[in-house]
């Protein structure tokens, strides 16, 4: 999957065409019915929401599903060490295509220039050179340093949006009028979930999840694919509490009891 060889997408939506439109012509984009071809035989970037994954991996030959490329939101490594894919390449998208056939926007902020849309994996490199052909950063990371990056981001995701479904208002508002709140949030899931993934973050995590938001101030909130985001947290601390030790989360907790999550 480079700028100069054709692959196998899986997704018809904005992130999907936005990748064929990226390449060299050739690609294969695949829906949601038939099977996924083997050819062809660079990566198979999964385009899809989380919960078809497991129909996806159904759908690809046995011989290619190690090509298989997730580019999902979330806490994806359990599931994909479930299903023998561990160590399958991912890929963080700080990028938005706000609709379908629109060029992609790169998810540079002010303590970002450099961008944060981050791969990891055998594919990594062509990933990143797929992106820089239309115009896009992409760091190619090593496990350890895009575990960080992947934890950060579901971090921002899992708070920005349960702060945002609270206060019914856009990512824009939950940074600029709520930001105390969501700055508590990011610091109490990011110690929390460092500890639990045996990873130590950056200094400046806060600044830059509140910079990314700044970013993307236009998105609508709301909490969403809950197994693979707030959920991977509220696991943890059911996990604590049923040992006899205090909530990991304890403000997390509390603000999906609020909204009638848990």
């Amino acid at each position: 999957m480079s700028a100069s060889k054709p692959c196998v997408i899986v997704g018809k939506g904005r992130i999907g065409q936005a990748l064929v439109e990226m390449g060299p012509g050739g690609d294969v984009l695949v829906g949601r019915e038939g099977g996924i071809p083997a050819t062809p035989e660079g990566p198979i970037v999964v385009c899809t929401r989380n919960d078809v994954l497991d129909e996806v991996v159904k759908r690809t030959p046995e011989s290619r599903r190690k090509d298989l490329l997730f580019v999902q939101n979330g806490m994806l490594q359990p599931w994909m060490d479930a299903n023998g894919l561990g160590s399958n390449t991912q890929a963080l998208i700080f990028f938005a295509v706000s609709k379908l056939g629109e060029k992609p926007k790169d998810g540079k902020t002010d303590l970002n220039p450099e961008g944060l849309t981050a791969v990891t994996g055998p594919h990594a490199q062509a990933f990143a050179d797929r992106l820089a052909a239309g115009g896009l950063s992409c760091k190619v990371l090593s496990e350890i340093d895009y575990k960080k990056a992947m934890l950060e981001k579901l971090v921002w995701i899992s708070a920005i949006m349960l702060v945002g479904a609270e206060h019914q208002c856009l990512v824009g508002d939950v940074e600029s009028k709520h930001t105390e709140q969501v700055s508590g949030l990011f610091a109490e899931l990011a110690e929390g979930g460092a500890a639990e993934l045996g990873v130590t973050l950056d200094d400046g995590t806060v600044a830059r999840l509140l910079a990314y938001s700044r970013s993307v101030a236009h998105f609508p909130t709301a909490v969403k694919e809950f197994e693979w985001r707030n959920g991977w947290f509220w696991k943890i601390s059911e996990r604590e509490m049923a040992a006899g030790n205090a909530d990991p989360f304890p403000t997390h907790s509390k603000m999906l009891k609020a909204q009638g999550v848990i």
